[in-house]
Order: structure tokens, then sequence, then C-alpha cells
């Protein structure tokens, strides 16, 4: 059974203070691109730490200024009518209903405990950013970081 990772875009992209709020549509699609690489290789592991190997289905939820941003190959996002949270939840219940090995990969310790109580796993956006040398980076090798299982 292929693992499926929901990403929260708007959580992951304000991880790292880069400049995203100046245009949040391109960050998350700066972050779907990079997620391609994902889905297809899998999220490599690191010590205690198996990860998750590829193929991968990948949903990116997308919310305010970063609605309509497309779906590419490998990456299907969704974009929030209202709350991306509610949106997560919704996505990990109807998927862990069809007996789906859910990981959501978020910081937010309200949304974790929503959808842990669904079966899902959890990891914190470093799990997916880019990493210098990580996936899709020159010079090194990634890894998964601070998945909770």
């Amino acid at each position: 059974m292929r693992t499926l990772v929901v990403v929260d875009a708007a959580n992951v992209v304000g991880s790292v203070p880069d400049g995203w709020w100046r245009d949040r549509r391109g960050a998350a699609e700066r972050l779907r691109d990079h997620l391609q690489v994902y889905a297809e290789k899998g999220i490599p592991g690191d010590p205690g730490n198996p990860g998750s190997p590829g193929p991968l289905a990948v949903v990116l939820v997308v919310e305010g200024a970063a609605r309509g941003v497309a779906s590419v190959p490998g990456v299907r996002v969704e974009s929030a009518p209202g709350s991306g949270d509610d949106r997560i939840v919704e996505v990990v219940a109807e998927e862990t209903g069809k007996g789906a090995a859910v990981l959501v990969v978020t910081a937010d310790r309200e949304l974790r405990r929503r959808v842990e109580a669904y079966g899902a796993q959890c990891a914190g956006p470093r799990t997916v950013r880019p990493q210098p040398g990580g996936p899709g980076e020159a010079g090194g090798a990634g890894g998964a970081g601070d998945v909770r299982t």
C-alpha cells in the first residue's frame, strides 16, 4: 500500500523566513515542485526513522492567497475553501477510512492532534523542506528528521 503524504502548505512554507510572505502563491508553487521529488523517490530515512519509500501519493493543501496553485504529476493540490487545517482533516478522514496509511506534514500541534485521532502519523516541516544537499538540491542528503509515529 502506498503512503499518502498530506502537506500543510502554509505551515511548511512559513517554517523558514525566506520572504515567502511577499509571494505566498509562488512559495506554494516552489514547494509543490519540490514535493515532486518526494512523490517519485520517497522520503529518506535517518537513524531511528525508516522514512517512506517511493513512490508516494502527495496532497498539498493550500489556503488563502495560495489558492489556485495547479496540481502537477505526483502532487495533487487541494485549495481549501476555508481553513486549510479543516481540509487536511477531511482528506485524512476520507483516506484513513479507506484503509490508507497517511503521513501529515505540519508543526501545528492542534492539527496533529486532530489527524492522529484518525490514525495518521505526523512529521514536521523539515521532513519535506528543501534542505541544502537534500532531494532536489545539490551537495548531499536530506532526511526525514522528525517523523512521529
